[in-house]
């Protein structure tokens, strides 16, 4: 009598955690580039 295994589910939700660091971390930098550079701006007033 053999066992059925179940596919990794480890997979698919590594790859979603991925996706999402991914996203929070370019949305840092973009909303880290847009604040130094309006700083700069506003300094040059």
């Amino acid at each position: 009598m053999t066992v059925k295994r179940k596919p990794p589910a480890l997979q698919q939700k590594k790859e979603e955690v991925n996706r999402k660091a991914a996203l929070w971390i370019g949305g840092s930098i973009a909303l880290f580039i847009l604040a130094v550079s309006a700083l700069i701006v506003w300094a040059q007033l």
